[in-house]
């Protein structure tokens, strides 16, 4: 299944080590202004090489509107985009074509397809998310124009290194986008030890929207969390997510974790403003686990595909940490699924308006996701 949403629906195709990747959009509505330079930002925010701790695979990643955009402006059409990939080296994978690495989808896609492309890891690559944060580019600036809304997201833990503090100026004035400048020597110093251990360590991302309105999201099968959850964990390397409070709402009691409302507004946001599948005119907060990358060069026991035990010692360039570029990807992903969920509301309830009481989203609690 290479397709995401129900009425924007976004294909995306190819491969790490192929010629291209690319995605077509489709349901986006016209009147939309995009160029190609509308992408680079967040392209450049989510791309390898450009620090060094991630991968050192530097592409161009500059992109190609083939379709859908008629002198600057989306016409209602299929969008079509295309990057290609020029810093491709399939050589670094010639010794592992024949084996399967622990932890990685190798096994697993040959067990359903009967055959793989071994260069990069092929379709299963992170390779792929280039094309979804494109993708989100789309959705972040409709949702802005037509709805006022902003979605944005930090790093909030690296192993058990977790922000003493909260600044949303500080997310994007370094490489890990995390929230506490004072704290980014002693992360880089993490990632320099962590890099010459040859492991790698898993991550954390939260990602929040401000000003999305109460009404979207769909019970009971098609719920506004439910999406996000689903969006999110389509992402590679994704082992959990939480909305709003998540896990830990399990220590606490009900009285504490529901969410009071008063004619200025909620008191608190537990829930994540989501309530019963149904965005409640809160901040919608999402935070998301990302596994340690498993392409290592600390040699592993594993199969090759005669089933023979061998040593694997995976090459390459690969992320010591594959959460700190993930940032954009997260908010790609939840910008489409609000998107999608806009319009599906849209196309039910389009005629229903504004509904008295509207209460306030806050009564002045934390805004830091």
């Amino acid at each position: 299944m290479n397709t995401f949403g129900q009425l924007l629906r976004v294909t995306t195709f190819g491969e790490s080590h192929g010629p291209a990747i690319g995605c077509v959009v489709d349901g986006c509505p016209p009147g939309i202004p995009l160029a190609p330079e509308d992408f680079a930002r967040d392209l450049e925010r989510r791309a390898t090489g450009r620090t060094r701790h991630t991968s050192a695979r530097r592409e161009e990643d500059a992109i190609e509107i083939l379709s859908g955009v008629y002198e600057g402006l989306t016409t209602g059409t299929p969008i079509a985009l295309l990057v290609r990939n020029t810093d491709a080296r399939s050589r670094d994978y010639a010794a592992i074509a024949g084996q399967f690495r622990p932890g990685h989808a190798d096994y697993a896609y040959w067990q359903k397809y009967g055959i793989r492309d071994p260069r990069g890891g092929g379709r299963s690559s992170a390779r792929e998310t280039t094309m979804r944060v494109a993708a989100g580019v789309i959705a972040k600036k409709w949702l802005a124009d037509r709805h006022g809304v902003r979605v944005r997201g930090h790093l909030a833990q690296i192993g058990d290194i977790m922000p003493r503090s909260h600044d949303w100026d500080a997310v994007e004035g370094n490489p890990f986008f995390w929230p506490d400048a004072a704290q980014v020597p002693e992360l880089e110093a993490y990632m320099d030890a962590l890099r010459k251990s040859g492991d790698s360590v898993g991550a954390r991302v939260a990602v929040v929207a401000d000003g999305v309105p109460p009404g979207w999201g769909e019970p009971v099968y098609g719920k506004l969390d439910a999406g996000i959850a689903a969006a999110m964990m389509s992402i590679n390397a994704v082992k959990g997510v939480e909305i709003g409070d998540g896990f830990a709402s399990v220590a606490q009691r009900g009285s504490a974790h529901r969410d009071p409302m008063t004619p200025a507004g909620f008191l608190s946001n537990h829930a994540g403003g989501v309530l019963g599948g149904i965005s409640s005119g809160q901040q919608v907060v999402c935070s998301v686990a990302f596994k340690p990358t498993s392409s290592l060069r600390l040699p592993v026991a594993g199969l090759d595909v005669d089933g023979q035990v061998v040593d694997i010692v995976t090459t390459g360039r690969h992320d010591p940490c594959v959460g700190i570029r993930a940032t954009p990807i997260c908010e790609a992903m939840l910008a489409l699924e609000l998107m999608d969920q806009a319009l599906r509301h849209r196309a039910q309830c389009g005629d229903v308006g504004e509904v008295a009481p509207r209460i306030p989203a806050s009564a002045g609690g934390r805004d830091d996701g």
